[in-house]
């Protein structure tokens, strides 16, 4: 079997799907954060932020569901 033939046999990775599957996940990387959210149509929105953002982020979520929390 030459090489040529074993290249064809082979998936490439633009005919795998590609998903979105996974939990939401937020991580340290060097001195940002970095949160990876997976979206409904597949794949991953990743958004880097400063650790200032994340809380600022962290607190909008939190007033967010507290105001959702109250109004039941």
């Amino acid at each position: 079997m030459s090489l040529n033939d074993a290249k064809s046999t082979l998936p490439s990775a633009r005919i795998r799907p590609r998903t979105g599957d996974g939990p939401l996940e937020a991580t340290k990387e060097g001195q940002n954060i970095v949160m990876r959210v997976p979206l409904e149509t597949g794949g991953r929105l990743v958004i880097e932020l400063s650790p200032d953002e994340a809380s600022a982020l962290a607190d909008s979520l939190n007033t967010a569901v507290s105001a959702d929390a109250a109004d039941q």
